[in-house]
């Protein structure tokens, strides 16, 4: 293998958090968004403790540590909870961390073997996140879904994973559609040049994106696979600071701002998750009276987008329907979207300046109705 065929299809095999509290985490996880532990928790005797969830495609892996000399530890200090690892399959382990290497990327860990067979290595990615390559598992019998090759000793259920695996309304999170990272200013460029030159990936959308007095440049890149992809983002500093500049301050870098989940049904889905507390942003009741003059919604009720706060934005290739979920996180930065999909490709950016204009008009409305 050579050039980027050594990275195959490259799929996400798991998304490792840190996390300060992991009884919380699991809880939020299964409680809140319908998970399943697929592998219970283990501990090790540096203070490490970790667990496995699973739905669909997605597989979370929580990681807690109170010593400040882990890394885990090291990572909760600086940012809280957050995206560290986000782990990615290859056909040949050493050959792909030998390849990354190559083309200027950053060791971590080098090929060293897995308690369940194989190797793993790890190669940097942005700010403090990085990728540890997995072996591709082998073809499973049909309807026995591949068990995940996870760090930390953990060991898979495989009735647990099985029951995971089989996507059910009404929550019904899918597979990872894309992470959104921010980047502090100036970044933009040598992070997208990163993935594109060390792990093979290309650009497939870019925008500047301006909202009032505030702007962003936004660059999108994605594996050769189009299994992984990310939303880079960084803040424009001849514009006035926004909430793009907020997370960098709050997170302490660059990081991942959200992970956005594919569902069948956004509604359906976005139902099923109010219903078990999972709180999403709000949207002002002009922006679906504007609606009309962008598109016309397919599938869903233009009531039933109302009533849900949903999002819609079209582009060459379809419709896209997305909310955002209102953040949890103690220092107000990391939060989820949900995503559904019909055709379109792109990422719903007219939904921010739509936004902004349903925003002023309602101002507006108040500021009349208040004279």
């Amino acid at each position: 293998m050579n050039g980027s065929a050594v990275y195959g299809s490259l799929g996400i095999e798991y998304v490792e958090l840190y996390v300060d509290d992991i009884e919380a985490g699991t809880a939020t996880w299964t409680g809140q968004y319908a998970f399943h532990v697929v592998a219970p928790q283990v501990a090790t005797g540096a203070g490490l403790r970790s667990v496995a969830l699973a739905q669909g495609d997605i597989t979370l892996v929580l990681t807690e540590s109170r010593d400040a000399r882990h890394p885990a530890g090291a990572y909760t200090a600086r940012h809280g909870d957050g995206v560290a690892d986000i782990a990615l399959r290859v056909p040949d382990v050493a050959a792909a961390f030998a390849e990354a290497t190559r083309r200027g990327g950053r060791a971590v860990a080098a090929p060293a073997p897995h308690p369940a067979g194989g190797t793993t290595a790890t190669v940097g990615g942005f700010g403090d996140v990085v990728h540890t390559f997995v072996p591709e598992a082998p073809e499973a019998p049909e309807g026995v879904p591949a068990s995940p090759v996870l760090p930390h000793g953990l060991v898979v259920d495989p009735a647990a994973l099985a029951a995971a695996r089989t996507v059910a309304p009404p929550v019904g999170l899918q597979r990872i559609d894309h992470f959104a990272v921010v980047v502090p200013a100036g970044e933009l460029r040598s992070t997208v040049d990163h993935y594109n030159g060390v792990l093979g990936f290309a650009t497939i959308f870019e925008e500047r994106i301006a909202t009032g007095t505030q702007a962003m440049d936004s660059k999108v890149v994605q594996s050769a696979s189009g299994t992984v992809t990310f939303t880079v983002i960084e803040p424009d500093t001849t514009a006035d600071p926004g909430q793009i500049d907020d997370f960098l301050t709050r997170h302490g870098g660059a990081g991942v701002q959200h992970i956005a989940f594919s569902v069948e049904d956004a509604v359906g889905s976005v139902a099923a998750l109010s219903e078990r507390g999972v709180r999403f942003l709000t949207t002002p009741g002009s922006y679906y009276d504007l609606l009309g003059k962008r598109l016309t919604p397919k599938n869903h009720p233009l009531e039933d987008l109302r009533r849900w706060n949903l999002l819609v934005d079209e582009d060459h290739a379809g419709q896209l329907f997305q909310i955002f979920t209102r953040s949890a996180h103690p220092r107000r930065t990391l939060f989820f979207e949900v995503i559904e999909r019909l055709g379109a490709e792109t990422f719903g950016s007219s939904n921010i300046k739509a936004l902004y204009e349903a925003v002023e008009l309602d101002r507006a409305k108040q500021g009349g109705a208040a004279q």
